[in-house]
């Protein structure tokens, strides 16, 4: 059986190559940092962080690359420290290529020219595969979605207008990653040394993008909702200061700029037929948990900074509180009442902080709801009567902890 070793199985792209590859016969080893969920999901796995100084030597990844084993690399940051960049992008999959004697694919992406880190990075990346093959995919969709494809779906749901970015005008030939899979494996299967674009055969508009995804989720038209490149890109920049995902100014930058290969030069030497997105969308009815995904996406952000304004007032209101202020009507000494709100008020900062920077997203998820639960419980016992408040008292957390609950169902990004 022939083999191959996948470094970045666990993202978007990643995991759609390693089912692809599994399926038409091929012996997948899927490297990840965490590959619990690529274990469950039945593959041969592969722990390795790319950053490790282990993972930078060819002695790591010759036992999982024997003679004739392949490699594809679709590992990569899009934000991240100089050294990350460098380790994930260039002294990781350099040490990999170093111990293979097969032939390799690597994943790139159309736009390498741009002055960002990732493409800086990406370059660095090619020159590594020079002697391989390197696909620059388009905009890569799926039945599922993640990153700039969820954000797709997100907008093509929001109620009364469509919002897209400038006129909407800019041309996109979106490539399904189950086709994407197909042509990485006949890649394998006859190199073809260079670096080639491929995308879908379909050119649409960014509006008409939003407009297939819209009734593919089975919701009327409504009509567009331009918004002007300048107050897309304070939208990105914003996005990128609160971490809010694919709201970014790279994403708003590739919606202004739309995403265009051209896959003539690869497909004249490949068999493989990439389907049109209009017919990747005719072959699977949406489902509900389709619909659910694409109007909580952009709630999620939501809920995550109003969470995060709630442990934000609640520690200013514990730090400057007076004992009196803090507990009317407990048994507690006004000492270790100052002391519980000051305590409480950091521990209270902290989380504000923590979800402000989406820093550790299921951590902090969990250590919310404990403290919730610890309040609650604390002050059950000491002043039972607070569930009779007719301003709602301890009542009101449960509502908080409802949200919150919420909001740890939706850390997941992939």
């Amino acid at each position: 059986m022939r083999q191959v070793l996948i470094l970045g199985a666990d993202g978007f792209i990643g995991r759609h190559l390693a089912f692809g590859l599994r399926a038409k016969g091929w012996s997948v080893i899927a490297q990840a940092r965490n590959p619990v969920r690529l274990e469950a999901m039945g593959l041969r796995t592969l722990r390795a962080d790319l950053t490790d100084p282990a993972a930078q030597s060819p002695a790591f990844w010759a036992p999982h690359l024997p003679e004739g084993a392949a490699l594809i690399n679709a590992a990569g940051l899009l934000t991240g420290t100089e050294a990350a960049f460098r380790a994930v992008h260039h002294d990781a999959p350099a040490a990999a290529l170093q111990a293979l004697h097969g032939p390799a694919v690597l994943i790139s992406a159309v736009g390498t020219g741009a002055d960002t880190p990732f493409a800086h990075w990406r370059r660095q990346t090619e020159a590594l595969f020079a002697d391989h093959c390197i696909l620059r995919p388009g905009l890569v969709l799926a039945d599922t979605s993640y990153g700039g494809s969820s954000l797709l779906r997100a907008l093509a749901a929001m109620p009364l207008r469509l919002p897209v970015v400038g006129d909407g005008q800019q041309p996109f030939n979106p490539i399904h990653a189950a086709d994407l899979a197909e042509v990485v494996a006949e890649c394998l299967e006859n190199p073809a040394a260079g670096t080639w674009e491929i995308g879908g055969p379909e050119v649409l508009t960014q509006a008409d993008l939003s407009r297939a995804y819209r009734a593919w989720l089975g919701l009327a038209p409504v009509p567009l909702l331009p918004l002007a490149v300048g107050t897309a890109r304070v939208l990105g920049r914003i996005g990128d200061v609160l971490r809010l995902g694919p709201v970014s100014a790279t994403s708003v930058a590739q919606l202004e700029a739309g995403v265009l290969t051209d896959p003539a030069p690869l497909l004249a030497r490949i068999s493989s037929r990439p389907r049109t997105i209009s017919a990747v969308l005719a072959e699977r009815p949406a489902g509900t948990q389709d619909l659910w995904q694409a109007r909580l996406y952009l709630l999620k952000p939501l809920i995550r900074l109003t969470l995060a304004a709630l442990w934000l007032v609640s520690g200013l209101i514990g730090l400057a509180s007076a004992a009196e202020t803090f507990a009317p009507g407990l048994p507690l000494p006004e000492s270790l009442a100052i002391l519980l709100a000051r305590g409480f008020g950091l521990a209270d900062l902290a989380l504000a902080l923590a979800l402000l920077r989406n820093w550790r997203p299921r951590p902090v998820a969990l250590a919310q709801i404990a403290l919730v639960l610890a309040y609650t419980g604390g002050l059950t016992l000491l002043a039972p009567g607070l569930w009779l408040d007719p301003y709602g008292g301890l009542l009101k957390n449960l509502p908080t902890l409802a949200l919150m609950l919420v909001h740890h169902a939706l850390v997941e990004e992939r």
